[in-house]
């Protein structure tokens, strides 16, 4: 069993796009609020199982417009297409970020697969 890393930073850019969480380790990764908002751990996007989970489309633009602790052990991230519902813990945010580079291909291959964009739909 891996010890729990704790994070000693969570800041949000200015410009919303990206939270920055440093962790006890030294480690410390610049997550997009489209990568964040698209992996949420929040059962609307995984379901209640694997056979349930969503690919989420259309989420280039979105930013966080909030960031709310959750107890001592994770963050609710607020997006401003209202999602919220997705509760962060500090293990999650470091496999985001430890495992991005695989886990955001997999995205854009199951969007592709899907025939489904990045791009929000203009309306």
């Amino acid at each position: 069993m891996t010890p729990e890393r704790w994070p000693t930073e969570l800041r949000l850019a200015k410009d919303r796009r990206s939270l920055r969480v440093a962790f006890d380790d030294g480690s410390a990764f610049d997550l997009p609020a489209e990568y964040l908002r698209v992996t949420s751990p929040s059962a609307e996007v995984q379901g209640h199982s694997p056979a349930e989970r969503k690919t989420v489309p259309g989420k280039r633009d979105v930013a966080i417009i909030g960031v709310e602790p959750v107890g001592n052990y994770a963050v609710k991230l607020v997006f401003d297409d209202m999602h919220d519902t997705g509760i962060y813990g500090w293990d999650y945010l470091y496999r985001l970020g430890a495992e991005q580079p695989q886990k955001w291909q997999s995205y854009l291959d199951e969007l592709a697969a899907k025939g489904l964009s990045r791009d929000p739909v203009r309306r």
